[in-house]
This record gives structure tokens, C-alpha cells and sequence, in this order.
């Protein structure tokens, strides 16, 4: 049996290739899913242990429970000292030892300025966890090897100099303690971003930090280096960093807030030992251990890496591989549709077929058995070039480097999954969508051998579908209907369930979509084809072939009903997510709006009158204003204190300028402060008295330079800590409170006074602000332009940042963008196996009806007109399909804005008009081109022949 089987699927191998290729695009995405996944594991694994370079052993901290908080007290405040290095580096098999230290500087060179994350040097180039492509590693003092991208951002070159400078240094300088060594140790990839912590070390003298060895006051102006290389990060050990400067260690000494290198706190180690030999290695380690401060133990290389795939495994990288590989389902139940559409054809052409194998004995069972079998090996050759294709095409993108953008090389890794799992889910997906097929099979009689073979399936669908079908939609309806009306309650202030059990809210509302879409797809077979048909009776009016492809299409209910439920998935899933992300944007640009009362905001201790000029300049930036900006503290009525930040303007009708808020019979003079109403932080009403007391001085200036360096005041010139030269500053005004919100979201407030208590001397500025009213459209730009030529303008000072609702939602949007564009991809591949389907599904009706086409070419319809027919065929199967997918796609998408998006603001409903129009463009596109092998095959086959076969 199973020898005529298999010659019976080559006679019908044309029939089968389109079943095969869903096959193989679903198992190809999930043998690729298993591959990303292994492939971002091993990426993963070799970054994080690519910061030992080319260390084959490491000093670290001992794991395990047993560690007390005093343990862990010790651990983290070791020095370099506590490790005796020069005693290591002396120890028998030890090449070189490299103590793990690393932090942030701003490199700088004429008027030019770049950060740079900074690590330790070493003897030789072999511990650095970044290659040397240019030069050599510093060796001296006073030596620098910048990273290749900060060399071409300064323009400097081997042998040129340059100025470093931190936080730490600027802190030590300011309150002569060289005690701060605030940069992290350890791994350099636990470090703070700007390479703090809160470790004190044991150096009591200033000097390290404050004056560099060519007397360079570090607080003011940096220590001068020589460039001594250039180094690139081809492990991506620093990509978060974009790559690591290496410094001498005088450098990173002061750069720590120290005066001695041996007092900057470590807790990694990175030994180059000799392991020619495993037992002088195991000796030397042993050797080694017994230099070592308590709690501290060497461990090889490999057992690191091993410790790294491990906690890989289930790391963020599985969770990665779960969400493709859902996508990956998708398309199999898709294409599972196809495969059922297939087999049942095959089994009604086969009915004669099937009838004469009973005549001369086989049994029902053995015809079971024989569609099933088929089934089998069908899904075990498309899995198997599915699996194939998909190893190509991840090697490919290896091999094309576009992961590098995200610091990561990836190479192809393979294993057992890649190759088991999408074969048996291809194989068994087959199978269950062939047991219909099958069943039907064992229902031929012997004597069906000697009737006329019929092949239109006038069965009706079942009973029970139709009202397990209305169950899930009733079922469906209901939940969200009450997720709908407990969101409401929720933002009219009344008890609702949202307000205290929002996740079960919304997963009501989730599960009420999918019992509906679920519902739909079931019950597609009754109401699809009438829908089909109410649309093909209209088309039918357009001539001879739309009237043919009308009554053909009604035919086959049920396999209608399959094909348009294939590619309504796939289109439903777009729309929602295309609609969901379009309301998304809608809604947060409108509370956005709402939140803000100024279009964008520059702020910084370093911005210059000559950048916000040029800011005001940018194409889209309507007006603007620059004034001084002075950190100061307040408390309100109730005695709670407030930070404030202050900004000195001239007058109420410069404010007017940029502001959208009512400042009618509002002013500002010597004797009076503008307050906002309501608080950034809380969001509520702001109690004053009839005066209030703005505080400025000793406090906060060491908190100011705890927290980085200071700017300099409106003339220029350098102040301490907070922009003033030492004192406490007072200012006393009558407030007047007005409904602005949100000009600087880092303050509870902000304050506007007139520009006189800046240049009289009252307040000393410690930054400058620039407040922009922003009309890109009027001006014929997009806003992301108008963001990024802002932030250019002032790219050449660090301490500038640029914010306000078009920053937000530039950002949200390029998110958003992001996440759709990934998605609509991912389901893409759904959408793809349902346009095979309509291509099947047309191949089959040609094959069904070559007598009926044969008959209506002999009575005078020209090739052109059968064509035709066949393509009007196909835009009905895809466009009607399409149409629902997009309402329903809509429907789902405005439900799940409203549940998510009404927490922040007025939901918007939108229609993407752009996206579903894509979406049915290339159905319909897709639908014309499917038609085409089909209709070729109809008219190729001459009228007298074709009739001869039928």
C-alpha cells in the first residue's frame, strides 16, 4: 500500500508543491528562530567574557549564600593594594596581571569634547580586552590610547595631545579630598554610566586629582595626556560604550579622585598565567591563591565561559526565542489550513481511485493510513528543505555583518533544536491537517469506482461548529464589553475593578478578542462564502468572466472558507497592530501636549548665546528664548521644600513667545515671581504663601559637585560647586500662580523672575535654559528634523540636553515605528503562506474543473476571457478576506488602545488608512500574480483533449 501511495503522490506532485511550500516557510522561520537564538547565546556569552582579553585565569569574588553583609562589605571595598600585584606578577608561571578598574572621562581637544569610557592598561597588549590597531598600549605616565571613534570625533591622531577630565577629578579639586575614588572596579561592565560610586578609598592628600604632574589643575582644566594609540572593540567587550579608552595609570589614578593608583578600588583581577603545562598552571595558581585578600579565589577562563552559557540559557535571550517562535506557530497554523485545503481535493480526485483499491481488497484502515502516510512524508520533505533554508538564510546574516550595529558578531551555531523540532512540527502539523482528508477516504464505497467522478463538496458544515462558533463570540463580546465598562468607570472616578485589578482587566479583554477572532475563524465556513457571494452577485455584473469566477467561487464553500480564513489571519494581526500602533502616537502626542506648556527645551551649564542663535535659527523653530538658570530651593505653604529651578526673563511678553498658556494680566518685575500651579513631581496644587524665600548657597553647592562638574555663570566665568564663589544667596518674592506645566520635568517647578536679579548680581547663574516654540509643519519640515538639527546645534556641549514633547515624542514614535515595523514583519510571514493558499486554492479549482473550462472554450470563451475569470477569482478570495481582516483588525486595535492608552490621556480612534491600504494592495497584487501558473495551465490544455481526460 505503501508503494502505490508514494506513486500516487508523484502523479500528483504538481498539486502538492504549494502545500509544501507553506510547509517549508513555516518551518524555515522556526529552525531560524532556534538559530537567532543560539546565535545571540553565543554573542552573548562571548561578550561577556570578552573583557578579560586574553586573561586565561581571573581573580574574583567566592559565590554562594554563606557571604554575610559583612563579607560582601569586605569584598567590595578591596584596593589594588590588598591583591600585591608585583607579587603576583613575580610568582613562577605568571606572564602579567592587569587589575580591572574603569570609569568615564570627557576627553578634549581645542573646543571639542567627547566622553569616553576609560579602563586600565597593561603590561602587555594580550590582558587588554580591546585590540591596539594603531600605536602601542600606554606604558609611562601621562598616556592615552582613545578609541578610533573618539580620535576621528576630536580629529586627533598618534602623538597629538589632549585634555581628560572627570567628575571625580573636578569633585576632588573643588573640595581638596582626593578621597573620592568614585569610579566603580571590578568588571567594566558593572560600572555606573558616568563611572561613579560610593567606595571612599584611604588617600587623604588632594593632589592626585587636583594637579596632574605637568601642574595642570585637574578641577579647572584636566590633565593633558599623549595619544599613544588607538583602540577598537571588535568583541564588543564595551559596545554599551560604543568601545574603551585605555589610560596609564597615573591618569585613571586622578581620573578616580586619588593620588595613588594602589588605593583605587578593584574586585577583578585578569591574570595571563602559563598553561603549557596543567600541572605547573595548577601550581601557580595554587601560588597565587595564597597572595590573595580573604574571600577571593582564581578561576580559569573556561569555567567562566561555561558559567556564561548557563546563565544565558534562561536569560532574556530564551524570552527572545519564545517570542519569534510564536510567530513561527502562527505561520504553521496557517499553513496548516493550506495543507487541509490540499488533501481534500486530492482525496475527491482520488474517489475513483480509492473506490477501485477497495474493489480489489484494501480496507478502510489502509486507505487511512495511506492519506496519512503521504501526509507524513509531504511534511518530512518540505520540513527538511524548510530546516535548509532556514540554516541558509541565518548564515547569511552572519556573514552580512548587519548585527554588528548592535555590538554584537554573530556566527552560526548549530544544535539538536534546529534541526528536531521544526521537522516535527512540520511533520505532525501535516498529519492533523490531513485527517479530515483522511476520514474522508475511508467513506468511498467500492461501487463509486463505476460513477461520474464529482468533485464539488456540497457538504454542509456541522451543527456543533456552529454553536461552539457563537459561544466563543458571545463569550467573547461579553468580556470585553465589561473590560470596556470597568475602563470607564475606572476614568470617571467611580469603584471599578481597573483601578486595583488593571492586569485582569486587561486580560479579559485580551482573552474576549481572541474568543471572538477564534469564534470567527471557526464559523468562517458559514458566513465567508455568503459574504463571497453577496460581493461576487455585484461583481457578477461586470461581464461573462466575473460572472463565471462568481459562480465558480461558490463551488467550494468550505475550502473557500479555509483560504479566506488563512490570509484573514494574517491581515487581522496587521491591522490591529498597525491601528494600536497609530492610536498609540495619536494619544501620547495629545497628553503630551496637554503636559508640556513649551514645545522643546534646551538646558545645560554649558550652553552659549552663540548656540541657542543658531538654535534659533534651526528650519521649524519659530521663536525662542535664552536666559540665565540658577537651581535653587523653596518651601511651600505647608513647609515642604521644593526644588526650583529659577530663570531670569525679560518680562512677561517675552514669555508669551514661546509659552501656550493663558499670561493674560500676568506680569514680572523686581518685586514679583511667576509660579506654575501645580507641581512636575506630583501633580498637585503648589500652596503659597504671600511671599516666598528662594535659597541658594553652602548646602547646595556641595551637593551640586558631588554631582559633576559646575558651569560657569553669564560672563563666563568658573564658579564652585554651584556657580557662585562661597555664601548663601536669598531671594524673597510675592508669587503669582499660573496653569503652565511642565517646562523642566528634573524640577518640581519652575520659576520665572526678571532678568535684573541675574545681572545686578542677586542670583549668580549656574546654566542657561532655551525655551522653543516649534512649527514644523509650517515650515515644511518633519519634527524629527527639527529635533535632530536642534541637538546638532548644540552636540558640542556635554552638558546640554534637549527635551520637551517634541523630544518625547520623536522618541516615542521612533519606538513605536520600531516595534511595528518588527511585528508587521514577523506576521508577514503568515500572510505570505495565506497567498500561497489563494494560489493553491486556485490551482486546485483549474485541476477540478478541466472539463468545465474545456466545455466553456469550445463554446466560444477566448483564453482572455478565462483568464480573466481566474483573476477576478482571486480578488474576490483576497480582497473580501482583506476587508474583513482590516474592520476586524481596527476593532481589535481601537479596544486595545482604549484599555492601555486611557490611562494617559484622551484615547484617539484612528483608521490607518496608509497601512491596510498597503496591506490590500499587495493581497491584491499577489491574488492577480497567483493567478497567473493557474490560469496559464487552464487555457494551455486544448478544448477537445481536456474534455478526452475529464
Amino acid at each position: 500500500m505503501f508503494s502505490i501511495t508514494l506513486k500516487l503522490m508523484k502523479k500528483s506532485a504538481r498539486m502538492l508543491i504549494p502545500a509544501g511550500i507553506a510547509i517549508l516557510i513555516g518551518t524555515a522561520f522556526i529552525a531560524a528562530t532556534f538559530l537567532f537564538g543560539n546565535a545571540m547565546n553565543d554573542a552573548l556569552a562571548a561578550q561577556n567574557t570578552a573583557q578579560l582579553g586574553g586573561a586565561n585565569y581571573v581573580i574574583s569574588p567566592d559565590g554562594g549564600k554563606d557571604l554575610t553583609d559583612k563579607d560582601q562589605d569586605y569584598i567590595y571595598t578591596r584596593t589594588v593594594n590588598d591583591f600585591q600585584l608585583d607579587r603576583i606578577r613575580a610568582t613562577e608561571g605568571v606572564k602579567d596581571a592587569r587589575a580591572s578598574y574603569a570609569g568615564s572621562v570627557t576627553v578634549t581637544r581645542g573646543n571639542k569634547h567627547a566622553s569616553s569610557y576609560v579602563i586600565t592598561t597593561a603590561a602587555k597588549r594580550t590582558l587588554l580586552p580591546v585590540t591596539i590597531t594603531q600605536g602601542d598600549q600606554p606604558a609611562d605616565s601621562n598616556e592615552i590610547a582613545l578609541t578610533k571613534s573618539v580620535a576621528d570625533q576630536l580629529g586627533v591622531k598618534v602623538g597629538d595631545r589632549v585634555t581628560v577630565n572627570s567628575q571625580a577629578a573636578q569633585y576632588a579639586g573643588k573640595t581638596g579630598d582626593s578621597a573620592g575614588n568614585t569610579g566603580d572596579a571590578g568588571d567594566e561592565s558593572a560600572q555606573n554610566a558616568d563611572g561613579t560610586s560610593s567606595h571612599d578609598g584611604d588617600s587623604d592628600a588632594a593632589s592626585g586629582a587636583s594637579v596632574s604632574s605637568d601642574g595642570a589643575n585637574t578641577a579647572d582644566s584636566g590633565m593633558t595626556v599623549r595619544v599613544v594609540g588607538l583602540t577598537d572593540d571588535p568583541n564588543g567587550a564595551y559596545a554599551y560604550y560604543g568601545g574603551a579608552s585605555v589610560l596609564s595609570d597615573n591618569v585613571i589614578t586622578a581620573m578616580a579622585g586619588s593620588n595613588d593608583f594602589g588605593n583605587l578600588p578593584v574586585y577583578l583581577v585578569y591574570l595571563d598565567i602559563d598553561d603549557a603545562s596543567d600541572t605547573a598552571a595548577a601550581s601557580t595558581v595554587k601560588q597565587v591563591s595564597t597572595l590573595l585578600p580573604k574571600h577571593f579565589s582564581v578561576q580559569s577562563r573556561a569555567a567562566l565561559v561555561e558559567e556564561s552559557v548557563k546563565s544565558m540559557s534562561s536569560g532574556e535571550t530564551s524570552i527572545t526565542t519564545i517570542f519569534l517562535l510564536s510567530f513561527g506557530i502562527l505561520a504553521m497554523l496557517v499553513a496548516a489550513l493550506v495543507i487541509a485545503n490540499t488533501f481534500q481535493v486530492l482525496v475527491a480526485q482520488r474517489r475513483r481511485t480509492l473506490a477501485l483499491l477497495r474493489t480489489i481488497g484494501a480496507n478502510k484502515s489502509q486507505l487511512y493510513v495511506s492519506v496519512l502516510f503521504e501526509a507524513g512524508v509531504l511534511g518530512l520533505i518540505a520540513s527538511a528543505l524548510g530546516v535548509g533554508l532556514g540554516i541558509g538564510l541565518m548564515a547569511a546574516l552572519c556573514q552580512s555583518g548587519l548585527m554588528k550595529a548592535t555590538g554584537m558578531t554573530m556566527r552560526l551555531v548549530l544544535s539538536g533544536p534546529v534541526f528536531t523540532v521544526p521537522m516535527a512540527f512540520g511533520i505532525i502539523m501535516t498529519v492533523i491537517a490531513s485527517l479530515g482528508s483522511a476520514r474522508s477516504a475511508t467513506a468511498v464505497t467500492p461501487l463509486e469506482a463505476l460513477r461520474p467522478i464529482e468533485l464539488t463538496d456540497t457538504r454542509r458544515a456541522g451543527v456543533v461548529r456552529a454553536v461552539i462558533s457563537v459561544l466563543l463570540i458571545v463569550a467573547g463580546v461579553a468580556l470585553c464589553a465589561f473590560s470596556v465598562w470597568q475602563m470607564s468607570e475606572n476614568i470617571a472616578g467611580r469603584d471599578s475593578m481597573a483601578d486595583k485589578q488593571y492586569p485582569l482587566v486587561l486580560l479579559a479583554a485580551i482573552i474576549g478578542c481572541a474568543l471572538i477572532f477564534l469564534g470567527l475563524v471557526l464559523s468562517a465556513t458559514f458566513w465567508l462564502p455568503v459574504l463571497m457571494r453577496g460581493v461576487g452577485a455585484m461583481v457578477a455584473l461586470a461581464g461573462p468572466s466575473a460572472k463565471v469566477a462568481h459562480a465558480n467561487i461558490q463551488k467550494n464553500p468550505r475550502r473557500v472558507a479555509a483560504t479566506g480564513a488563512a490570509l484573514l489571519i494574517g491581515v487581522t494581526l496587521v491591522s490591529t497592530i498597525a491601528t494600536g500602533a497609530a492610536s498609540a502616537k495619536q494619544t501620547m502626542n495629545e497628553a503630551l501636549t496637554t503636559r508640556y506648556s513649551v514645545d522643546m527645551i534646551a538646558a545645560g551649564t554649558d550652553m552659549t548665546g552663540k548656540q541657542a542663535s543658531e538654535a534659533a535659527k534651526v528650519k521649524g523653530v519659530q521663536r525662542g528664548i535664552y536666559a540665565p538658570t540658577r537651581m535653587m530651593t523653596m518651601k511651600d505653604a505647608d513647609g515642604k521644600s521644593l526644588s526650583v529651578l529659577v530663570v531670569g526673563v525679560d518680562g512677561v511678553d517675552a514669555l508669551r513667545k514661546v509659552v501656550r498658556s493663558d499670561l493674560s494680566g500676568v506680569t514680572i518685575d523686581g518685586d514679583s515671581v511667576l509660579m506654575p500651579k501645580y507641581s512636575a513631581a506630583t501633580g498637585k496644587d503648589i500652596p503659597l504663601d504671600k511671599s516666598v524665600t528662594f535659597t541658594a548657597g553652602a548646602a547646595e553647592a556641595q551637593a551640586d559637585a558631588a554631582n559633576g562638574p559646575s558651569g560657569n555663570d553669564a560672563n563666563g566665568s568658573a564658579e564652585n560647586g554651584n556657580g557662585q564663589s562661597g555664601g548663601t544667596q536669598t531671594l524673597t518674592l510675592k508669587p503669582r500662580k499660573v496653569d503652565y506645566r511642565r517646562i523642566a520635568s528634573n524640577y518640581a517647578a519652575v520659576a520665572f523672575v526678571d532678568a535684573s536679579h541675574f545681572t545686578n548680581g542677586g542670583i549668580k547663574a549656574d546654566g542657561h535654559i532655551m525655551l522653543m516654540r516649534i512649527d514644523a509643519e509650517g515650515a515644511g519640515v518633519a519634527l524629527n528634523d527639527v529635533f535632530t538639527n536642534v541637538q546638532n546645534v548644540f552636540s558640542a556641549s556635554a552638558g546640554v540636553t534637549v527635551t520637551g514633547p517634541v523630544a518625547e515624542r520623536t522618541q516615542w514614535e521612533t519606538m513605536i515605528n520600531g516595534m511595528m515595523a518588527l511585528l508587521v514583519g514577523l506576521i508577514a510571514v503568515a500572510v505570505l503562506i495565506a497567498l500561497v493558499g489563494v494560489a493553491n486554492t486556485l490551482s486546485l479549482s483549474v485541476i477540478e474543473r478541466t472539463r468545465e473550462s474545456a466545455t466553456l472554450r469550445a463554446i466560444g470563451m477566448t483564453r482572455g476571457q478565462l483568464r480573466r475569470s481566474l483573476a477576478v477569482e482571486a480578488l474576490l478570495l483576497s480582497l473580501v478576506s482583506g476587508v474583513v481582516g482590516v474592520v476586524l483588525g481596527t476593532l481589535f486595535g481601537w479596544l486595545g488602545s482604549y484599555m492601555v492608552f486611557s490611562l494617559y490621556g484622551d484615547t484617539v480612534f484612528p483608521f490607518e488608512w496608509a497601512t491596510n491600504g498597503v496591506v490590500l494592495g499587495v493581497a491584491a497584487l499577489a491574488a492577480l500574480l497567483a493567478s497567473v501558473a493557474p490560469a496559464r495551465r487552464a487555457v494551455k490544455t486544448p478544448p477537445v483533449e481536456a474534455l478526452a481526460e475529464a
